[in-house]
């Protein structure tokens, strides 16, 4: 057992050499995976690249001399034998690894967006000249998940996600539970914690979610996921009404990635808010905690929960695909076959209106009678049924709000019922249409 441990300690024996690592940004992320890799006496990093050379970086013994403003140093470095992609966006991130990858260098990446955007063409250019990218941190921060989809789980058939995979959506939601606070209140403070960007348009409004599952949901299918075909919702719109509503008919509020392949191979791939009930996992994520269930055959049902984002546990994901390189160097022209892109048949999508799900709404009318007849009997000529029908109040102005839950509808059925609520002289508005999980 002894030596079986000092083998794990020391995977790249048989390298014969170091192995010397080039890192793009030093942020966050970035100070995570050089502080950890110090710890490998067989690892090297010999170049890192700052968008801001002048900045004070809190790390203890930083070797200044290898620090440049200039990434293309690190990706025609021709000692550099992996580079880490820390920098996010599109480019120049997609240009200096496709460099790094023509000058013979494996790959690893954080990049979430760069990944759904142009996958495709990085994996097939990868392979060309024979290098790996490997990306674990791009989906659920310290969550390891696209490696066992590869490997432990390779022998399912995978055909349902559900994942909470942003942590500053999930903050949000969760503070707006606890608290009772609006939307905007919460968003303020998790701005001033610093859990929420200046902009926060990129994580409330669920592209950041939207890009990991695109790439997850391509991997576990085995069939390219187009982004343009994945729907998208952000969480700006939920109240605290509808979070005290929630709760009162068993459910908590989050933002959920979904993706749902058919038989035929049709994908339903989805960002949005939904209702999940008190006895699910995913209720009980809370504040900046990822995770990720997976639906499959034979494993059944599991779920995967963790720290989504932050310096070390991300850096966990970054160091861990590093290691997993580092342990094949020299043993094999070929390495990591596993880990591989092996897909090239793309998902035929299912347009969200062709979907069916349960919906929650809450309606604001004014209080007549038959006005709760008036929003059945709207339901029923757009062939909705109701699972549940509740004034919960009546206003100073006379107004009343409505709760509805219905059974599965089509999601074009729904929209066609919402306009003709909003075309009705006794309903005042929708104010809140959310999806509830099946």
């Amino acid at each position: 057992m002894e030596n079986c441990d000092k083998n794990i300690l020391q995977p790249v024996q048989n390298y014969g050499k170091k192995i010397k690592i080039g890192i793009i940004g030093l942020g966050t992320v970035g100070s995570g995976v050089f502080k950890t890799l110090r710890d490998f006496k067989n690892i090297e990093v010999v170049k890192i690249a700052v968008k801001n050379i002048n900045k004070p970086r809190n790390i203890d013994g930083l070797d200044v001399s290898i620090i440049t403003d200039d990434p293309y140093e690190v990706v025609n470095n021709p000692d550099v034998d992996i580079v880490a992609e820390l920098i996010g966006g599109v480019e120049p991130a997609f240009d200096l690894i496709k460099t790094a990858i023509k000058n013979g260098k494996h790959i690893v990446t954080a990049n979430k967006e760069l990944l759904a955007k142009h996958g495709e063409e990085l994996f097939n250019f990868a392979e060309k000249y024979n290098r790996v990218v490997l990306y674990e941190a791009a989906i659920a921060g310290g969550i390891p998940i696209i490696m066992p989809v590869k490997t432990i789980l390779a022998g399912n058939k995978i055909t349902k996600i559900e994942a909470i995979l942003n942590g500053t959506t999930n903050y949000i939601l969760t503070k707006m539970d606890v608290q009772g606070a609006s939307y905007a209140n919460v968003l303020k403070e998790a701005q001033e914690l610093g859990y929420a960007e200046t902009d926060p348009t990129g994580d409330v409004e669920g592209f950041d979610a939207a890009y990991k599952i695109t790439t997850l949901a391509t991997i576990a299918f085995n069939k390219r996921i187009k982004l343009e075909n994945v729907y998208r919702e952000g969480i700006t719109k939920i109240r605290a009404q509808d979070m005290l509503a929630a709760n009162d008919l068993g459910y908590k509020i989050k933002l959920i990635a979904s993706a749902y392949i058919d038989k035929e191979g049709r994908a339903d791939v989805r960002v949005h808010p939904m209702l999940v009930s008190k006895k699910s996992t995913l209720a009980h994520i809370d504040y900046v905690t990822n995770a990720v269930s997976l639906s499959g055959h034979p494993v059944g049902d599991i779920t995967l929960s963790g720290p989504g984002a932050g310096e070390f546990p991300t850096a966990s994901s970054v160091v861990g695909d590093i290691l997993a390189i580092v342990s094949e160097l020299g043993k094999t022209d070929y390495i990591l076959p596993m880990m591989r892109c092996r897909h090239s048949d793309d998902a035929v999508p299912i347009d969200i209106l062709d979907t069916i799900n349960k919906y929650y709404l809450s309606i604001n009318a004014k209080n007549n009678k038959g006005v709760i007849g008036k929003i059945g009997n709207i339901c029923a000529d757009n062939d909705i049924s109701l699972a549940s029908i509740v004034q919960r109040c009546v206003s100073d102005d006379n107004t009343a709000d409505i709760t509805v839950i219905t059974e599965l509808v089509k999601e074009k059925n729904m929209q066609k019922a919402i306009e003709a609520f909003e075309n009705d002289e006794v309903i005042n508005n929708v104010n809140s249409l959310i999806r509830v999980q099946v």
